[in-house]
Formats: C-alpha cells, sequence, structure tokens
C-alpha cells in the first residue's frame, strides 16, 4: 500500500514550532510529506526556531530532515512552484495542513486567491473534497478574521487554533505544544497519546 502523501505549510504567522512539531510526528509515523514555506513563513521559522527554510529546496530538505531526524520521507518545495504535483486535482495530497496559518493566507483560500503554491494547494484540496486542517495562530480576531474562517468551514475546511489547553496540568512548553498537534492529528484520524485525554488524568 503506498504511503499516504500529506502536504504541510508554514506561513509568516507566529508558531513555526506547531508546524515543525507536527512533521516530526507524521514522518515517525510514515507518512510522506511534502513541505512548503511562504518567504513570511521562512522568515518566522528562521527567527523563532534558527531553521533556514529560505535557501534552494535541495538544501532546505537536508536541513528539515537533519532537523526531524530522518534522511527520506521529506521534501521541501518553493512556495512559488507551480509544478510540484499537489497544484494540480489529478495529483492532489491525501491532506494538507498549514500549521501555522497566518491571517493572510487564510483569507487569500477562502475567496479562491491562488497566488503560490500554498493557496493553490488550498484551492486543489478543497475542490477535491481532501482534508484542509488550518492552524491559525492570532488574537484577538477581527469580524473579516471570523468571517473567513467560517467561509472555509462551510466549504469543508477544518480550523484547529492553536488554543491549548490546560485540563492536563501543562508543564512545558512542549507540553503546551504537544496538545494543539495531538488535535491535529485526530482531525486526520491519526492515533496519538500527545496529550492527556479528558477523563484519563
Amino acid at each position: 500500500m503506498t504511503a499516504h502523501r500529506i502536504l504541510v505549510a508554514l506561513t509568516g504567522a507566529s508558531g513555526s514550532i506547531y508546524g515543525l512539531r507536527l512533521m516530526e510526528e507524521l514522518v515517525q509515523r510514515g507518512y510522506l510529506l511534502t513541505v512548503v514555506a511562504s518567504e513570511s513563513g521562512q522568515l518566522v521559522c528562521r527567527d523563532e526556531t534558527g531553521l533556514d527554510l529560505s535557501v534552494d529546496p535541495l538544501a532546505a530538505t537536508s536541513r528539515l530532515q537533519k532537523h526531524l531526524g530522518v534522511k527520506l520521507g521529506v521534501e521541501v518545495v518553493a512556495p512559488d512552484d507551480l509544478f510540484v504535483s499537489s497544484a494540480s486535482g489529478s495529483a492532489a495530497p491525501h491532506a494538507m495542513i498549514v500549521a501555522p496559518c497566518s491571517m493572510g493566507t487564510l483569507a487569500r483560500i477562502a475567496h479562491g486567491v491562488s497566488g503560490n503554491l500554498i493557496e493553490r494547494s488550498a484551492d486543489v484540496v478543497l475542490k477535491e473534497h481532501r482534508p484542509l486542517l488550518l492552524v491559525p495562530r492570532e488574537t484577538p480576531l477581527s469580524q473579516i478574521h471570523l468571517e473567513n474562517m467560517l467561509k472555509l468551514a462551510q466549504a469543508g475546511a477544518r480550523i484547529i487554533p492553536a488554543m491549548p489547553g490546560f485540563y492536563h496540568k501543562p508543564e512545558t512548553i512542549d507540553d503546551l505544544v504537544n496538545f494543539v498537534v495531538g488535535k491535529v492529528l485526530d482531525q486526520l484520524g491519526v492515533p496519538n497519546d500527545l496529550f492527556t485525554r479528558w477523563g484519563d488524568r
């Protein structure tokens, strides 16, 4: 059976750690990952984590593989490369996750604007009825933000805000990150024990 291929996108919102932690979990489970970071996402990722994905895709792939501790299963592609398979409905990924998702990216996806690979791939995933998971990281939220999220939810996207819970008594930043990543994996149907479930304490 062919391994599922998932597109993971990082955009310019704060919270690159969510996307990177999610990649760790998925690659460990044998998923094939195509990774794309917007120009703003590259800057934020480098600033917040020290990982530079702004170099050419081959070098970025090598850096990301080293960061994740793997040699296969991960490929970084350029945000302006519309020849990547995920840009076409004939080769759509099994699922797409934008983590973190900026309000600008969310707005353009909501209105069908396909100016780069992230936006085009999201459009493809929606039209092909594949899972599109968005992890917005913004506060406070304006009426425009909320209307765009509602529009996307009505179109079939799943909105998973980076809102960690506290009932599991987190002790570290990793605990808070794992809570959100665990919720994303839940929406993908991927079993995980990244956080203590309600009633399991």
